[in-house]
């Protein structure tokens, strides 16, 4: 009997689009060499599969009117850990998919095991394994010292056994550990491509959201951060954090990028000890451990993540080039940025510093996206040009535009207290942000300009 051909497709892993043939450029996201060969596999039913546990069907379906939905907050249950909770909007969604990635070795299985190992204690707590085995994740347990005599675990990497086997169990609570092993025995092609990922992803949602079973799935990263697979895998899921962490540094910042239950951009910090992760219950502390020795280039700024205000310490260093192109290097913040930040210097500030090197660092490895850094990344700037130190009690915020003015920035208020907290005498801040009733002890410079600005350092 003649062997049936086997259909292929060609998927860009950014967007998803799909193409007959293989194309150099994606035409919907104009990416360049992200589309790959996918073989297909059976149709999928949007009813119940047949030979597959955990699904209800479709036959409750029912439309009804927008006003007619049940308000009530769906009640959450925490994970363990405060910065984690956080994060997620203030804790575990019953019947959400959540996805962590992270680089290797940041710590997702270290953090994931503790959580499980706190949750096994008061409910039923599935963990799957599917890249490790069961006595590798029982050491890593022993030498962290968490109780394990309440956690449920499963060696598997195929999803149709995770769910028959999940059925069994009923866990409130279920982490994969990751994404990228998993497979499912209608899609031919290998575990870790686009189509295994994507209908992995897919399926393991529609049990969740059908079993009112909290997901967990860990994915892996690539060379430029981004999560691995295609893009609907972020698309599909309902809440998608990154752990995040240099090799050299003990400190973990887990952020979040999407969050239908919460905020986004939120932001939690972690230690890593050889008692696994701890959490840093004041970051700006951290980040403000200075050198005795102080110099110039270097003030404090009031970064605002999330739900909350986080002290920086940001440096800039200027040197006279050697070169015909002078260099600009930003580390945590964006190069476009310092880009535009020295143009406003020079046309509204008088300074000229096309042959000078500028180099501008983040302490402490936070990355820092949002405007209102611009004041101090720019007082920092001048600092070090004419070699002036900054008061080591002068914390600044605020947005530069292109015409020099100082725009004020979202909940000045809160970032005021939370320097007043660590002690900071004096803020340089917009006139917007100017508070009625300044903090006790605490004088407030407004500045309305870059001049302004430069006047009063």
């Amino acid at each position: 009997m003649a062997k049936s051909k086997q259909k292929t497709a060609y998927v860009c892993t950014d967007c998803g689009a799909d193409y007959p043939r293989w194309m150099g450029q994606c035409s919907e996201c104009k990416a360049w060499n992200t589309i790959s060969e996918v073989r297909l596999g059976a149709a999928q039913n949007t009813r119940t599969p047949a030979g597959r546990a955990g699904f209800t069907g479709l036959v409750d379906a029912k439309v009804q009117t927008l006003n007619e939905v049940d308000l009530q907050q769906v009640p959450r249950f925490s994970s363990g850990f405060a910065e984690l909770d956080r994060v997620l909007g203030g804790g575990v969604v019953p019947g959400s998919a959540i996805l962590i990635g992270g680089s290797p070795g940041a710590g997702k299985s270290t953090l994931l095991l503790q959580t499980m190992c706190l949750l096994g204690e008061r409910m039923n707590a599935l963990y799957v394994t599917g890249e490790e085995s069961l006595q590798q994740v029982a050491m890593r347990a022993q030498r962290l010292q968490l109780p394990t005599d309440k956690l449920r675990m499963l060696a598997e990497t195929s999803i149709e056994t995770i769910c028959q086997l999940a059925d069994q169990e009923k866990p409130a609570v279920m982490v994969i550990d990751s994404i990228q092993v998993m497979h499912l025995s209608d899609i031919q092609s290998a575990p870790g491509s686009v189509s295994q990922v994507r209908e992995t992803a897919a399926y393991l949602t529609r049990y969740a959201k059908q079993n009112n079973v909290a997901i967990i799935m860990v994915g892996h990263v690539t060379k430029d951060g981004s999560l691995a697979g295609p893009k609907v895998l972020e698309h599909c899921i309902d809440c998608s954090i990154i752990l995040d962490g240099d090799g050299d540094s003990r400190y973990r910042t887990l952020r979040g990028t999407k969050n239908r239950f919460g905020a986004v951009n939120e932001l939690g910090v972690f230690a890593m000890t050889g008692a696994g992760l701890k959490e840093v219950k004041n970051p700006s502390a951290i980040f403000l451990s200075r050198a005795d020795e102080h110099g110039s280039g270097s003030v404090v700024m009031v970064i605002w993540e999330g739900t909350r205000p986080l002290l920086v310490e940001i440096q800039a260093l200027v040197d006279h080039s050697q070169l015909a192109n002078p260099r600009r290097v930003a580390v945590g913040t964006e190069q476009n940025r310092l880009a535009l930040l020295l143009a406003v210097l020079h046309r509204h500030g008088g300074l000229a510093l096309g042959d000078q090197d500028v180099f501008v660092n983040v302490v402490g490895g936070v990355r820092v996206a949002e405007t209102g850094s611009d004041l101090a990344l720019l007082l920092a700037i001048v600092s070090s040009f004419k070699n002036r130190e900054l008061p080591r009690d002068l914390i600044v915020f605020g947005e530069v535009g292109l015409a020099g003015e100082i725009r004020p920035v979202t909940n000045g208020s809160e970032r005021l207290n939370e320097a007043a907290k660590h002690g900071f005498k004096r803020a340089i801040v917009p006139v917007a942000n100017a508070p009625k009733q300044p903090p006790a002890g605490m004088q407030i410079i407004t500045v309305k300009t870059v001049a302004d600005a430069l006047e009063q350092i």
